[in-house]
Formats: C-alpha cells, structure tokens, sequence
C-alpha cells in the first residue's frame, strides 16, 4: 500500500534534519531549486536534475476525444506539456 506524497513543509522538516541545516534556509534552497526548473524548462525546454531524470517540454498535436459524461465528441487542442522522464539508474531502484 503506498503512503501519501510528502508535502512541501514535510520535505522541508526531512531535509533540515538529515542536513542540520535551519528550517528557512532549506526551504529557501527548495523555492529557489523549484524557480531555477521552471525558468530552465521554459527557456531551454529541459532540464537535468542530477541523477533522478528530467524535466522536459512536449508538443501533443490536436485531437479529437470524448466527453465521458455525456459521450458528445469534442476537439482537444494542440498544446505544449511538461513530462518528467526518471533516469534509468532511477527506475531501477523501483521495482
């Protein structure tokens, strides 16, 4: 049975514990880390986070699909997603 996802202040109090560094200082390098992604995705279309995998920018085409309520079909529009592909060094640590 898998745990609920940790949450930002979680992640915070887990790494200032394992670091012994402040609480504030760890959550600055956190929303600098999360800001420096989204800057990098956005200008460069990828980035690289270390070991783990990579952020990266796709270009799904227009398509038609279905209205699941009321089964009426209708147009998706093209659009420019974010995807995450983990590292294969990553995906073998899941089994």
């Amino acid at each position: 049975m898998a745990s609920k996802p940790l949450t930002k202040n979680q992640i915070v109090t887990a790494l200032a514990d394992s670091t012994k560094f402040a609480k504030k200082d760890v959550a600055t390098v956190l929303t600098s880390l999360e800001t420096l992604i989204q800057k990098q995705v956005k200008s460069a279309g990828s980035f690289r986070l270390l070991d783990l995998g990579k952020f990266k920018t796709r270009y799904r085409k227009a398509r038609t699909g279905r209205n699941p309520a009321t089964g009426k079909t209708i147009k998706i529009p093209a659009k420019t997603v974010i995807k995450f592909s983990a590292s294969k060094a990553f995906k073998s640590l899941v089994k």
